[in-house]
């Protein structure tokens, strides 16, 4: 049983592994595999449509030039099912996929819609971001509208002015900038303090209250149809003595 299983293998003692001659084989080689489609693909010369996980006897080989990060890319040769035209098949390590590379055209590719899975969620997690951006454009042409509309109102400005109207407004700006200056100059010369009266002011305010005087003792003209008698009410000490009095008459 083990000499048919070729589990054991017999080495002569003048065994000398170096002196076996080894075959170089190229880089390039091509191996025959079995193959399964990952994608879905569509013949270019018959139009024949070719899905998902079809399996074909296929040719592998290494892409030399090509790498990356290290990573091999390989390539592989397929016949069409009903032209028997060839087609080929390369890797996609970047995006984790295969592209097709002649013969026929991919109806579907996974990484493309997992990038844009990708950018739909980083543009919900950057939604802030997004209007903090629509702020600052709006901000920004509400800027340039109002520049704009200023730069008109000064256009229109500019037009409605003559050299008459310059010259003019010139003359008037001098002459108010001249009454300024006099007026500052008459408000220095004047000194503010304490004012002393003059001998005639004095004269006047005396005799301005003599004449007061005089008004209050002229004594007022009474009606001689009309008599005022004025009775002063007694209290106390007074009404007793006026009582007593009275009644010694009486007697």
């Amino acid at each position: 049983m083990g000499e048919r299983k070729n589990l054991n293998k017999y080495y002569p003692p003048d065994f000398y592994p170096k002196k076996i001659h080894r075959i170089k084989k190229p880089k390039n080689q091509q191996k025959k595999i079995r193959f399964m489609l990952p994608v879905r693909v569509r013949c270019n010369t018959c139009g024949n449509y070719m899905s998902e996980g079809t399996k074909f006897n296929c040719r592998q080989e290494d892409v030399i030039t090509e790498t990356y990060l290290g990573i091999k890319i390989h390539r592989f040769y397929i016949k069409c099912t009903k032209c028997l035209a060839e087609l080929t098949i390369k890797t996609d390590p970047k995006n984790h996929s295969y592209t097709v590379e002649s013969g026929a055209s991919c109806l579907y590719n996974g990484h493309e819609d997992i990038e844009e899975e990708k950018e739909k969620k980083k543009k919900h997690e950057n939604a802030l971001e997004s209007l903090e951006n629509r702020t600052v454009v709006s901000k920004r042409e509400i800027e340039v509208m109002a520049s704009l509309d200023e730069l008109k109102s000064m256009k229109s400005r500019r037009a409605s002015l003559s050299v008459d109207y310059m010259l003019e407004d010139l003359s008037r700006r001098k002459k108010q900038e001249e009454e300024n200056v006099e007026e500052e100059l008459l408000i220095k010369s004047i000194k503010f303090g304490k004012r002393i009266r003059t001998d005639e002011e004095k004269k006047k305010n005396y005799e301005a209250f003599d004449e007061k005087k005089k008004k209050k003792k002229k004594p007022k003209k009474r009606d001689s149809g009309t008599v005022c008698i004025i009775s002063k009410k007694k209290t106390g000490l007074e009404s007793l003595y006026h009582n007593y009095d009275n009644d010694s008459d009486d007697e």
